[in-house]
C-alpha cells in the first residue's frame, strides 16, 4: 500500500505523470526487510533521560500571565492548528485510508514533510496528546519509511535545495531527528509496553540508522551515507555523497544529542553535541549573529544558501533548547543578545524576515520569526528581551495558505516560553 502514495508524492513534486514503471519506481516500495545479523538495543535497555531541575516560564515570570491564561492560550492555539477549519486553519488531517493515521500537511507547498510530522509529534508528546501522536507516527511508518533498498530505515520527505526551484525528494535529517527525539520522549512519558507502539524500539531504530547507515548497507550504496559524518560528528545536509562537507545549522541539535547520549550510553552523541555547538560558533556572523541556511563544516556559508531566512529560524529554537536544558555554552547567551541587538536596530516592530549575514534586508517581516525571537528572548539577558517575549505572546495563530510553518513555530514557541518543552 505504500507505493500509490509515494507515486502521488512524486507526481506532485515533479509535475510529471508516470508513464513507465522505471520512471515511477521508488526505493521505498517493497517488502519489509530486517537488518540481518545486527544486534540492536531493546527498549528496556534505554536509560532514563534527565533534564534541568527547573524550566523557565517567561510567560508567567516576565509577562505576569497566570497559569490559567497560559494553558488556555496554548490549548486554543493547538485546537486551531489541529482541529480548526480545514481550509484556513488546520494542518492536521486524518488519513483517508485509515482513521487511525493522520498527517501534518504543508499547506503552502501541498506536501507532507517529515519536518512537519516530527514537529507535530513533538508538540503532541509535550502536550500529552497520545492519540494524535500515535496517529502521526502510524502515518509516517506506513507512507514514508523506506522498507528496502539503500535508503531502508530512512523516511522519504521533501527538501528545499538551492539547485531547484521546487522541493525535491530527500531523506531530511531535520525530520528524522525530530521523529527520533519525539519517540524517545514518548517512551519516557507514556512507556513502550502499554499500547500498540513500542516507542523505544522505534527510536532506537532511527538512532541506529542515522549513525550506522553505511555499516548496515555494507558501505556507501548508491551514494547513500549516514546522517552523521563519523569524523566530525556533524550532520550532512542530506545523507548523500554529494553533500560531503556540507550541513545546515538548523539540523544541528546538540540538546537532542546530549539526551541520546544519556539514553544509549554511546559517547558518539556527546561528541556530536559539542561538534554542533562549535559549528554554530564558527557559522554565526560575529556582529549581527545571523546564521546561514547552509554552511560547510568549517563554517563557511554555502553559495546560494548563504543568507539568514525562514529555514534558519529552526536554529534559534535549537539553540534556546540547548541553553535551557543544559546551559553549558555561554556563547549561546551572547549569541541571543547579539541577534536581538541586531533586530532592535532594525526596529522591533519593523524588522524583516530574511537578511544577508551582514544585515542587508532581503524579505519583509515573517510572523514565524516574531514568535521564534520570543524564544531567543527567553535565553537573552538584554533589557528589551521582554518586548520580544511579549510580541510572541501577542501574535495571532497563522491562517491561510502559508499557515503550516509559522503555525508550528508559533505553538512550539508558546510551549517553550511557558516552560512546557520538557525532557521525559
Amino acid at each position: 500500500m505504500r507505493c500509490p502514495v509515494l507515486l502521488r508524492l512524486f507526481r506532485a513534486a515533479s509535475g510529471i505523470a508516470c508513464g513507465s514503471l522505471a520512471l515511477c519506481a521508488l526505493p521505498a516500495c517493497g517488502d519489509t526487510v530486517d537488518w540481518l545479523g545486527h544486534d540492536r538495543m531493546n527498549s528496556d535497555e534505554l536509560r532514563p533521560l534527565t533534564g534541568p531541575q527547573e524550566y523557565p516560564n517567561a510567560l508567567r515570570d516576565v509577562l505576569g500571565k497566570s497559569d490559567e491564561e497560559i494553558a488556555s492560550k496554548i490549548e486554543a492555539t493547538f485546537q486551531q492548528l489541529f482541529y480548526g477549519d480545514k481550509f484556513n486553519e488546520a494542518i492536521f488531517y486524518t488519513d483517508a485510508y485509515d482513521a487511525d493515521r493522520a498527517y501534518i500537511w504543508d499547506t503552502l507547498h501541498g506536501q507532507v514533510r517529515t519536518e512537519g510530522m516530527g514537529f507535530g509529534m513533538m508538540i503532541t508528546v509535550q502536550l500529552d496528546k497520545q492519540d494524535e501522536f500515535d496517529r502521526l507516527w502510524r502515518y509516517a511508518k506506513e507512507w514514508h519509511e523506506h522498507t528496502s533498498g539503500p535508503k531502508q530505515g530512512y523516511f522519504v520527505s521533501f527538501c528545499d535545495v538551492p539547485w531547484s526551484d521546487k522541493p525535491v525528494f530527500c531523506s531530511d535529517p531535520f525530520g528524522l531527528q525530530q521523529l527520533a527525539m519525539a519517540l524517545l520522549f514518548a517512551h519516557g512519558r507514556w512507556g513502550s509496553d502499554t499500547g500498540t507502539i513500542d516507542y523505544g524500539a522505534e527510536a532506537i531504530a532511527l538512532l541506529e540508522v542515522m549513525q550506522h547507515k553505511e555499516t548496515l548497507n555494507g558501505g556507501v550504496d548508491d551514494g547513500v551515507t549516514n546522517i552523521f559524518d563519523p569524523e566530525t560528528k556533524l550532520v550532512f545536509d542530506i545523507p548523500n555523497v554529494e553533500a560531503a562537507d556540507t550541513t545546515r545549522p538548523s539540523v544541528e541539535m546538540p540538546a537532542y544529542y546530549e539526551l541520546w547520549a544519556q539514553a544509549t550510553g554511546d559517547p558518539f552523541w556527546a561528541e556530536a553535541a559539542e561538534s554542533a555547538r562549535e559549528h554554530w560558533r564558527r557559522t554565526a556572523h560575529p556582529i549581527t549573529g545571523l546564521i546561514p541556511v547552509r554552511a560547510h563544516f568549517d563554517g563557511t556559508p554555502v553559495t546560494g544558501s548563504a543568507n539568514f531566512d525562514s529555514e534558519t529560524y529552526r536554529t534559534l529554537l535549537n539553540l534556546a533548547l540547548d541553553q535551557i536544558w543544559f546551559g553549558v555554552d555561554p556563547w549561546q547567551v551572547e549569541e541571543a543578545n547579539r541577534l536581538l541587538a541586531f533586530f532592535s536596530r532594525q526596529g522591533i516592530d519593523w524588522y524583516g524576515g530574511a537578511y544577508t549575514l551582514d544585515g542587508v534586508l532581503i524579505e519583509a517581516r515573517d510572523p514565524a520569526l516574531v514568535v521564534t525571537n520570543g524564544v531567543v528572548g527567553l535565553v537573552a539577558t538584554r533589557e528589551d528581551r521582554d518586548e520580544y517575549i511579549e510580541a510572541a505572546w501577542a501574535a495571532e495563530p497563522a491562517t491561510g495558505l502559508p499557515r503550516y510553518y509559522p503555525g508550528l513555530l508559533h505553538l512550539l514557541s508558546l510551549i517553550t516560553l511557558s516552560g512546557q518543552f520538557r525532557v521525559y
